[in-house]
């Protein structure tokens, strides 16, 4: 019976491959938009023709609405979101994760914590986000992770104090708490370890919310620290050319979903194969 062997040395070569289609895209996306300026063959504002003018040799994506290079602000115009974004992932998933194993391993505070959690996710994201930056438009970027952090972590606070309901009952932790370890003790060296796979995918999950938040704030040109060339405002400016030259409003949205889904399938994958191995 040579089937069972077969399949244990093809696991870890099938779940490398389910990893690394994933992760490549995602490695040539992300560096993209951080070595995007530096690969630019022109300045943001640098014309290359006539308004909307179509893609040629000179201007591989043609020109936007101003006459300057898409391409050359395409590669511009990724690193402010992508930085936001990860900031806002990696707070986000840090806070819930904390909040969910206290409630957890608490149930006393657990259910005040998650008292307060539905009521935090009654407020929408987005309009969270218009009413904090708008009565406040001089906090810039550190306002949008403010607002971000504080209406994404409700829900991901419940979701880790289900996941970590079945450890904090574990035997280990009810030695860890007869020796008398403290609530940073149970949760960084007890708790947190068990739930690795829950901390990928949300952090995934996570990240593609903070680049929808983010983009939607920038099309909205909320927050003015994020730039003048990203993404999500060249969508806005050349909306009204669409039909004289596409790329200028495709390639940034398509920019946009690329680098958000290929990070989240990259962390998906790198934990599905952490799992399968």
């Amino acid at each position: 019976m040579t089937l069972p062997i077969t399949a244990r040395r093809l696991r870890p070569a099938t779940a490398s491959l389910r990893l690394g289609m994933p992760a490549l895209i995602a490695v040539a996306v992300l560096a993209v938009a951080i070595l995007g300026p530096m690969l630019a063959p022109r300045a943001v504002d640098h014309p290359v023709g006539i308004t909307f003018a179509e893609p040629s040799g000179e201007a591989w994506l043609g020109g936007d609405r101003l006459g300057h290079d898409v391409f050359s602000r395409l590669l511009h115009g990724g690193w402010g979101l992508l930085l936001v974004a990860v900031i806002i992932a990696l707070l986000v998933t840090g806070c819930a994760a904390v909040l969910g194993s206290v409630a957890a391993l608490y149930p006393r505070v657990g259910a005040w914590i998650e008292r307060a959690a539905d009521l935090g996710m009654l407020l929408p994201p987005v309009l969270a986000m218009l009413l904090f930056m708008l009565s406040w438009p001089e906090s810039g970027a550190v306002g949008l992770v403010i607002i971000c952090v504080v209406s994404g972590t409700p829900y991901t606070a419940r979701v880790f104090a289900a996941a970590a309901t079945g450890v904090a009952a574990s035997g280990f932790i009810e030695a860890a708490r007869g020796r008398g370890e403290g609530v940073a003790y149970l949760v960084v060296r007890e708790l947190l370890p068990n739930l690795r796979e829950t901390l990928l995918t949300q952090l995934g999950l996570r990240f593609v919310e903070a680049m929808y938040l983010v983009s939607t704030a920038a099309f909205l040109q909320l927050p003015t620290t994020l730039g003048d060339a990203n993404w999500a405002v060249m969508v806005r400016e050349n909306a009204s050319g669409i039909l004289l030259n596409p790329a200028a409003v495709l390639a940034p949205s398509l920019s946009i979903g690329l680098l958000a889904v290929s990070v989240n399938s990259a962390v998906a994958a790198f934990g599905r194969g952490r799992r399968s191995v």
